[in-house]
Parts: C-alpha cells; structure tokens; sequence
C-alpha cells in the first residue's frame, strides 16, 4: 500500500527556487523583464518592488508545481532519459510541441487577464533571460524553463499592474475624504 507522503510548503518553495538558480535563472533576471514590462505604465516603480513580485509569485504552489515538472522534464531530456519519440521532441524543442507552452499558459491563470496577454508577448518577443534560455540549444535543454520563466514574469507584472491600481484608487479614496472632511469644517 503506498504511503502519502506530505511534503511541506516550505520544502516545495525552496526546491522551486533552489532549481531556477541551478538552471542559471536569477530572481533579478525575472525581476528586471517585470520590470521592463510594468515601467511604462508606472514612472515610480522601482526595481526593489519588482524583486519583491517575483519572490511573491514564487510563493504560489501552482507555479512552484509548474516549475518543479518542466525543469525536471528538461533535466531529464539532458541525460537523454525520456523515452522516444519525447526525448527528441523536448531535446530539439520542437516546433509543434506545445506542451512547454501549455504549461506556462496554465500558470498564470491565478493573475488574471493582464497576465496571460503579458504571457503571450514574452512567448513571442523573448525578453530578457528569457531569450537566452531560448537559444542556449548547446548549454542545456530549456524547452520548459523558458516558458515557465515568461509565466513567472507575467504573473509578477499582472500583480504590479493590480497593486498600482489599488494604489491609485485608495489615493482617490483619501482625497475625496480629505475635500468631504475639509468641506463639512468650512
């Protein structure tokens, strides 16, 4: 009979993280395509506040989940111990495999519509470490990183693009208390 074995959160973030920087990806790698992303719509934002989204959104089970499944797929078709025909599909990131695709896509459900538009140009456009991941066909097979990571970094943008508007309305908020407040005292 098979044991459930519940591992721990904590263990998952951590592994998450932990394979993202053993395949050469850096939280400031991701930070800097959110930010590249977002700065156009907000001139104060600031490099610390995209750091900070990116580690949010490394936070989330499901992308930790996504994570964990490509690298590992990627990792495996680097020892060439997929069967074929995937190892050649995955190893030559072949074309018409959309399978990388679906599982980024998938991940950033959870942030809404800015996220997957935000996704669809990063798949396109590769930003960034994105675009290195990419064509780096003779450093390591990448064909899920590259994704996941263009997940990542659409998740983190979408989360700004939400926070700036809750913050622009919660300052519409207290002007119109401070003009209401300094009405009923004149």
């Amino acid at each position: 009979m098979p044991v459930n074995k519940r591992v721990h959160s904590k263990v998952v973030a951590q592994a998450a993280k932990d394979l993202l920087i053993e395949r050469g990806v850096t939280i400031k790698d991701v930070a800097d395509i959110v930010y590249q992303m977002q700065a156009p719509y907000n001139v104060n934002l600031s490099f610390d506040e995209c750091i900070e989204s990116v580690e949010a959104v490394l936070e989330k089970r499901e992308i930790q989940h996504a994570l964990l499944v490509g690298i590992e797929l990627d990792k495996l078709a680097e020892k060439k111990m997929l069967s074929e025909p995937l190892q050649s599909i995955v190893e030559s990131d072949e074309g018409l495999f959309g399978v990388d695709e679906t599982i980024g896509f998938g991940a950033v459900f959870g942030y809404g519509s800015i996220a997957v538009t935000t996704y669809g140009h990063l798949d396109k456009q590769k930003i960034g470490i994105i675009r290195e991941l990419d064509t780096k066909q003779e450093h390591g097979v990448h064909t899920f990183l590259d994704d996941l990571v263009a997940s990542v970094a659409a998740n983190a943008s979408s989360r700004l693009a939400h926070r700036l508007r809750d913050r622009e309305e919660d300052l519409e908020e207290e002007e119109i208390q401070k003009r209401d407040h300094e009405e009923r005292i004149s």
